[in-house]
């Protein structure tokens, strides 16, 4: 097991305990493991000339198997008198030197430093069943009398539950009395907990070490197979347990019931010391299937996490219609991190993968992994920056379809590709091949509704003017560029950052007939429209970063009535507003329209199939909506022959009239 899940999900501790306390009854001993589980820790740090003391023993077993393995040198105490009297009786014949005896371990006559190891399973637990003021004297007493009889460099080695009042009096100790404090976790008394209970809650061991002069404190962890990792406060040590703890909940959950009825569960799975977590999953199921369960994992390549199927829930159901099985756990490769290949990305998936299966599977050691091949593709990073605006952001390039693409992505929405380019190979005059970004393709379908109505308003052969708000990455501009080779384009952008992305990263050429106005959007067009320049078209295609009114583009202060009458002035008698407007909500989107036919006298819509987008073309003319809609269907058609004149023959790969043509409606 080398990865750390951590649920996306709040679960409450409450809940959590709750859950396995009902299930664990009387059967204490059975969930902390017996030697077989437990040795190939206590090996590590129990040697065989230590001097050995068991609190608490109860009638475990551990001490036995310890002295059947070798071990000679061991004392078990208990509170209780009538368990000490079985185990001497039992042991007496086999083991003569296994010592039992009668003691309250808060209160031991032992000397000072008479021991070198102290193993505790369990009992602190049951020692500690809350955080009242009475529970915690007792234990204050426990932890002295452990301090008292261990050795300088002994270990009290501690096999628990770890509730979360536990884990905070054991920190709130040991690290500042003195001792090297790690957890560790046993997977394998876990494991056994799982077959023979159908349901596990982690088990962890923490080994805190006694020094008489520690320099600093020391705090380590290790949740997951490998070396321990270094943890700089006492609180990161709580959140990793918290964790640990939350995800058993949700793998336990997953085993015994379907999330159908929710949706789906995600989960990150992160590996120790890493900053950002190195896979998503998202886990989903059919509902209503009975009997045995089919159950397969599909790992998304790179590059692909972005597309529709995968980066929404929507998709995501669908890709699971398409898999077949009955539980699907779908994998993103995050782009924070380095993959080497599909073979080593399954290999690091298995553990956490099987540990997400439903009960009734038929064989959870031969889980299928799925993908779009055997391939996990190739994200390379060509530009970390910062905006302002919009925060931190990539440059990236992937594979797909045979072909190389040139993203940007903006880190806090990292699953929507804000501007895509694909790349081609070009020879430069000293014969020298290089990548370039192709002006002919668009990746993004609005774009071309909305260069249809560019087409609609410009005369090709004059210098008409048009205005762009929102550059991004530069791909419409570009397409125009070149499309229309006497087209003078005005692009207003607020964020600066994007004028260095689009001109270095996405070949957006800087001339007289393509100029960035770095500017608030609103404000450019206010005073536009004071000085009465006139645009045929004036295109807005900007996102919003407020998330919380249910439409992503435009950002919702640029459709307030004196905006839109601004832009109004700034157009021809004969131009054109396009507007690219996003929202689910159709009453959101509604108001909209009413307010753009408050201001303007015809509008067309193009609602682009299988996308939320919808181009909204409006004229401050008056449009009979027949003959208005024979000149935007002409201006389609008209689109294809303009960019094949430019040789831009990567547009027509992407272009289809009909369909076009098929989602235009107008009105007047």
């Amino acid at each position: 097991m080398n990865l750390l899940p951590k649920t996306h999900e709040e679960f409450s501790q409450a809940e959590y305990w709750n859950t396995f306390f009902k299930k664990r009854g009387k059967k204490a001993f059975e969930w902390y493991g017996e030697y077989p589980e437990l040795c190939e820790i206590l090996v590590k740090y129990v040697k065989m000339k230590d001097d050995i003391l068991i609190v608490g023993c109860g009638n475990s077993t551990l001490s036995m198997s310890l002295y059947d393995v070798g071990y000679r040198n061991i004392i078990n105490i208990d509170i209780s008198h009538i368990v000490i009297k079985q185990m001497r009786d039992i042991n007496n014949g086999t083991r003569p030197d296994l010592i039992y005896e009668h003691m309250d371990a808060t209160k031991m006559t032992y000397p000072d430093e008479k021991f070198s190891v102290i193993l505790d399973k369990g009992t602190l637990d049951a020692l500690m069943p809350d955080a009242k003021e009475t529970t915690v004297s007792i234990i204050d007493k426990y932890f002295k009398e452990i301090t008292r009889v261990l050795r300088n460099g002994g270990r009290y080695i501690c096999i628990s539950l770890l509730q979360e009042h536990i884990l905070r009096k054991l920190l709130s100790y040991f690290p500042v009395s003195g001792f090297m404090f790690r957890i560790t976790r046993c997977h394998e008394a876990e494991s056994k907990a799982r077959v023979e209970e159908g349901s596990s809650v982690p088990v962890f061991v923490i080994i805190a070490t006694k020094f008489n002069k520690l320099s600093q404190t020391v705090l380590e962890i290790a949740l997951v197979d490998g070396p321990p990792e270094r943890l700089s406060t006492t609180d990161d040590m709580i959140s990793a347990v918290l964790s640990a703890q939350q995800s058993a909940l949700v793998c336990n959950s997953l085993y015994k019931r379907s999330v159908a009825d929710v949706g789906e569960v995600s989960l990150d799975l992160h590996r120790p010391g890493d900053e950002h977590p190195r896979y998503t999953v998202y886990v989903l199921d059919q509902p209503r299937t009975h009997g045995a369960k089919t159950y397969a994992a599909f790992i998304v390549p790179q590059g692909k996490e972005t597309d529709w199927l995968f980066s929404t829930k929507e998709g995501r159901q669908q890709v699971l219609k398409s898999a077949q099985r009955d539980r699907l756990a779908i994998v993103t490769l995050r782009r924070e991190h380095k993959f080497e290949n599909w073979d080593a990305v399954k290999a690091e998936l298995e553990d956490c993968v099987r540990n997400l299966a439903p009960a009734g599977l038929c064989d959870k050691n031969d889980i299928p992994f799925l993908s779009l091949g055997s391939d996990v593709g190739v994200r390379t990073v060509c530009y970390e920056g910062k905006s302002d605006i919009s925060g931190p952001f990539v440059i990236e390039e992937v594979k797909k379809d045979n072909h190389e693409f040139r993203r940007l992505i903006f880190l806090n929405n990292p699953y929507v590709i804000q501007s895509e380019a694909r790349l081609k190979e070009a020879k430069s005059r000293r014969g020298k091949t290089k990548k370039i970004v192709d002006p002919g393709f668009l990746a993004c379908e609005h774009h071309i509704h909305m260069s249809a109505g560019v087409n609609a308003v410009i005369d090709t052969k004059i210098q008409d003017e048009i205005m762009i708000i929102g550059l991004g990455g530069g791909g419409l501009c570009l397409f125009l560029h070149h499309c229309f080779p006497k087209l003078k384009i005005t692009a207003v952008e607020i964020d600066n950052a994007m004028l260095k992305v689009a001109t270095e990263y996405f070949n957006v050429i800087l001339d007289d007939r393509m100029k960035v106005e770095i500017a608030d959007g609103i404000r450019y067009i206010k005073d536009v429209a004071i000085s009465e320049t006139k645009y045929k078209a004036i295109l807005f295609d900007i996102d919003s970063k407020d998330t919380t009114i249910g439409m992503s583009c435009p950002p919702k202060q640029f459709l307030e009535i004196s905006v839109l009458k601004a832009v109004a002035a700034c157009l021809t008698k004969d131009g054109l507003f396009i507007l690219n407007l996003v929202s689910r909500d159709k009453s959101l989107k509604q108001k909209v329209k009413d307010d753009l036919k408050s201001v303007f006298q015809s509008i067309a819509c193009h609602a682009i199939q299988d996308e939320v987008n919808e181009i909204v073309m409006c004229s401050i003319e008056k449009h009979n909506p027949k003959e208005w809609r024979n000149k935007l269907r002409l201006a389609v058609i008209d689109l294809n022959k303009q960019a094949a004149a430019r040789k831009l023959s990567s547009f027509k790969e992407a272009f289809d009239v009909s369909t076009l043509l098929e989602s235009l409606s107008t009105e007047s």
